[in-house]
């Protein structure tokens, strides 16, 4: 099976503490010998949730760099490309009612990839299901 990580699932190797549910699931994905993939979208948005603690002086600059080179160069997570596909099914999600771009955007990649799409976000499983949307949104409940 192959997976597309929401951001959440990015944040342990980045060193960002994150729930025992996020945790255990990924240690079940690898279990299982799951594809693990991620976007530059949830680079992206892990940035803003690194801007956010450093702030606050909570966040750990020399593990969060050295999760970020393993991320992107360490082989275990692999990267999707977007194409302008991707871009313009987020834009119809978005106009269908779902605000968050970068969660419409990890559906629409994970959507014309085939893959899964792992999230915390039932919300966004619940909006997929509720507009009668492929649905491939991977709640950790469902993996653990």
């Amino acid at each position: 099976m192959k997976v597309l990580l929401d951001t959440s699932f990015l944040l342990p190797t980045l060193g960002i503490d994150v729930s025992r549910e996020v945790l255990e699931c990924l240690k079940r994905l690898v279990e299982e010998e799951v594809e693990l993939y991620y976007s530059k979208f949830s680079i992206l948005e892990s940035l803003w949730i690194a801007i956010r603690l450093a702030k606050d002086r909570n966040l750990d600059m020399e593990r969060f760099n050295e999760g970020l080179r393993s991320i992107v160069n360490g082989g275990r997570y692999m990267r999707v490309e977007e194409s302008s596909e991707v871009f313009n099914e987020a834009l119809r999600l978005y106009m269908l009612g779902h605000k968050d771009m970068i969660d419409n955007i990890l559906y629409a990649t994970s959507s014309s990839l085939d893959f899964r799409l792992l999230t915390l976000d039932g919300e966004l499983k619940e909006f997929i299901r509720g507009k009668g949307l492929k649905d491939i949104v991977l709640l950790p409940r469902e993996v653990i």
